[in-house]
């Protein structure tokens, strides 16, 4: 069996979650129902081919929970990023597949409640079998993991989870090791403070950059941003806004797609991961900022970056060689 490193995306909304509305629904139906003919009725296959050919934004969604991201490895290992409203989901899916996992590893790119509002409803922490470990470089990360907790804003304190909790202060700009998976965090450039993550497994590395406004100093040919950025195999990257807003909400700490497309050109990245979507954006309009990306890569002549768009539930491969 080939081995592989499985990313599997439980949040991707940037800001506050965004479920599909009625309206939503409807104007799916709508533009589907527009684009049938009866050539398109005939026979199952018809159906079946008609269906195949709609794009994709229509016979789904992205998403609408806020961030969360899962890094499994080939050891049984997994690694999650932030606790989003996707967490969750995370949780419901482990009781369901009856996993029963004794340990999880959580990572905080920061503590705003996009990235952490999740938290409270990790089911599996209530329990005394298991053993939790939250990583972040910010020393106050136990502090403002139990505030949230508090009265008034949750009936129950953090003290209810009933799990063994360790709270691991990192070291910016160094590595950590979980057995043979070495973690950094990464400073970047976001208002209060924000850190990527570098995740290196065997000869791969991925990256975790959710809440990042690139700027020119991430473009600059130095030794620190090369050895951080240089040939990643994947990239998970705020992508929220396009240029004309990037350039409107200058100091908001998000990037647009176009100067997420220059940073992969520039430092050579094999495979981008549109993440953090815009809660405003509809399925439509998600689907287009990503046709555009892509048009604007061929344009840049890199043909060979891969570009795709994070999307609940979807499992992302990074192949080992």
């Amino acid at each position: 069996m080939k081995k592989e490193i499985n990313i599997k995306c439980w949040g991707v909304r940037g800001s506050l979650p965004m479920p599909l509305t009625d309206i939503d629904v409807k104007n799916k139906i709508s533009a589907v129902v527009s684009r049938i003919t009866s050539d398109d009725v005939r026979t199952k296959e018809d159906k079946e081919l008609f269906i195949s050919s709609l794009p994709e934004w229509l016979y789904g969604t992205w998403g609408g929970n806020t961030s969360c991201v899962e890094i499994k490895f080939p050891n049984n290992i997994s690694l999650l990023f932030d606790a989003g409203s996707g967490i969750r989901n995370y949780s419901i899916w482990l009781s369901r597949q009856k996993d029963n996992r004794k340990s999880f590893h959580v990572f905080f790119s920061h503590f705003h409640w996009d990235h952490i509002m999740g938290l409270p409803f990790f089911q599996q922490l209530y329990s005394k079998d298991v053993e939790a470990f939250f990583y972040s470089p910010v020393r106050k990360l136990k502090e403002y993991l139990y505030n949230q907790m508090l009265s008034p804003y949750f009936p129950v304190t953090m003290d209810a989870m009933a799990c063994r909790k360790n709270f691991v202060v990192l070291n910016e700009e160094s590595p950590y090791k979980i057995k043979d998976i070495f973690v950094t965090p990464i400073p970047v450039e976001h208002p209060g403070g924000c850190y990527a993550y570098k995740v290196e497994y065997k000869n791969k590395k991925i990256m975790y950059a959710t809440d990042v406004e690139l700027e020119d100093d991430y473009f600059i040919d130095n030794p620190r941003n090369k050895k951080f950025f240089y040939e990643l195999d994947f990239l998970i990257i705020d992508s929220q806004y396009t240029l004309g807003e990037s350039i409107e909400k200058y100091k908001w700490g998000h990037s647009s797609f176009s100067l997420v497309v220059d940073f992969a050109i520039k430092w050579n990245i094999k495979k981008v991961l549109m993440f953090h979507h815009e809660p405003l954006y509809d399925d439509k309009l998600l689907f287009q900022n990503l046709q555009a990306a892509r048009e604007y890569a061929r344009h840049q002549g890199n043909e060979l970056l891969e570009i795709e768009l994070a999307k609940e539930d979807k499992t992302y491969c990074v192949g080992l060689d």
